[in-house]
């Protein structure tokens, strides 16, 4: 008797519609454009949400390390 190996099933892609893909892009875009303003614009003092949130104090190593100037 001759055992035939089955050949490895290639992984299986999810059925996406262009309405979901446009979701997930839009959706990334915007979380994108959202990190990049917090660790590349905002400053503190001329934040778009106060100057009394303190948004750049928590960035601020990341946007040294990342190459953005701050001061």
């Amino acid at each position: 008797m001759t055992q035939v190996a089955a050949a490895p099933r290639a992984l299986a892609v999810p059925d996406l519609s262009a309405l979901s893909v446009a979701l997930l892009l839009t959706a990334t875009v915007l979380i994108a454009a959202l990190a990049y303003y917090f660790l590349a614009y905002d400053q503190g003092a001329v934040s778009v949400f106060g100057s009394d949130t303190h948004i750049h104090e928590f960035v601020h190593d990341a946007r040294h390390f990342l190459g953005f100037p701050c001061h």
